[in-house]
């Protein structure tokens, strides 16, 4: 299913900007993952004289990426249809668009009395208005600019037909609540973790030598970890029983970093991820090897627990890049 696009139609100085900034803050506040295009009719620079990114396209690159650990950026020497530019977007629930007037998709319009410009066309002609304006007559719904809370209800109930979609672990009084997950269809769903303790040359050479007063660290460590991703609800408050078809669980030692290295896979065919599973299987195995090396190591470090990959869902896969 593609994913749904709203554009928001205003003059300039209207206050735009502003209301779509604080659309995107509580939809994302409220779970839904939004993406945002813009047309800018006047141009723009996102690399600047001086900076490699610039050097390569002044010396003819049709297009340049620029990545790093938090963000990616691509550059190309062209103008692109709205088309080119949504097809550019994976990944999130919903598309805010700002310009592309002519563009065939439903519209917020905007009018701000102070401003004196009116709507970019008939009210009617947009599927709810933003104003401040009384004298506005229209059949579509009106919301005031502070009404963000409303526009979003609506965005979301009327316009995307999703009047049971639960986006957050909080429900309309503000208390917790486990989101509802009953009308989902079950998928096949795998995640895996990955983890390590930091320990000393001592600790290290007693776990490989089995001289550990309380025993054979991996394998108490590996039942602890696949004990713990079967409780896992037990632990993390608003997380969902998953009937889990699998978990295997493979802790080994890395004498180049002095650490044990754990990495968990979580299976299931089910409604939400197992993530968390896979996750808390890593974690339940690492505190177990330190408690378990405690009485000779004190200042022993886990260290870089973290998600390496799922699959399944309508989120579609995950892979972490290396770092």
């Amino acid at each position: 299913m593609a994913t749904p696009v709203i554009g928001f139609s205003a003059y300039s100085g209207t206050g735009k900007t502003t209301a779509m900034e604080s659309l995107v803050r509580l939809l994302t506040e409220r779970g839904v993952r939004v993406g945002v295009v813009k047309h800018d009719c006047h141009g723009f620079e996102i690399d600047h004289p001086g900076k490699d990114s610039f050097r390569h396209a002044q010396a003819g690159a049709t297009a340049v990426v620029i990545t790093s650990s938090e963000k990616t950026a691509e550059i190309r020497q062209r103008a692109e249809s709205l088309e080119d530019c949504l097809r550019r977007i994976g990944d999130v629930d919903l598309i805010l668009v700002e310009g592309f007037k002519h563009a065939d998709i439903p519209r917020i319009g905007l009018c701000r009395k102070a401003s004196g410009k009116g709507f970019t066309e008939p009210p009617d002609r947009f599927a709810a208005v933003i104003t401040d304006d009384e004298t506005v007559q229209t059949s579509v719904p009106r919301f005031s600019f502070e009404d963000t809370a409303g526009l979003a209800d609506f965005i979301l109930k009327e316009m995307l037909n999703m009047p049971d979609r639960d986006f957050t672990h909080f429900n309309d009084q503000g208390r917790a609540r486990m989101v509802n997950v009953g009308d989902k269809e079950p998928t096949r769903r795998t995640a895996v973790a990955a983890g390590r303790v930091l320990v000393s040359r001592e600790t290290f050479a007693l776990i490989r030598s089995g001289g550990m007063k309380k025993g054979d660290v991996l394998t108490v460590a590996q039942i602890a970890g696949i004990m713990a991703a079967k409780h896992t609800p037990d632990w993390i408050p608003m997380c969902h029983p998953v009937p889990l078809t699998g978990i295997d669980l493979r802790l080994w030692l890395d004498e180049e970093r002095l650490s044990v290295e754990i990495e968990a896979t979580a299976r299931c065919d089910g409604k939400t991820g197992v993530e968390m599973e896979a996750l808390t299987a890593v974690s339940g195995a690492a505190l177990t090897v330190y408690d378990m090396c405690k009485a000779v190591q004190r200042d022993m470090v886990i260290d870089g627990i973290c998600l390496l990959s799922k699959t399944g869902g309508v989120h579609g896969d995950y892979y972490r890049e290396e770092t």
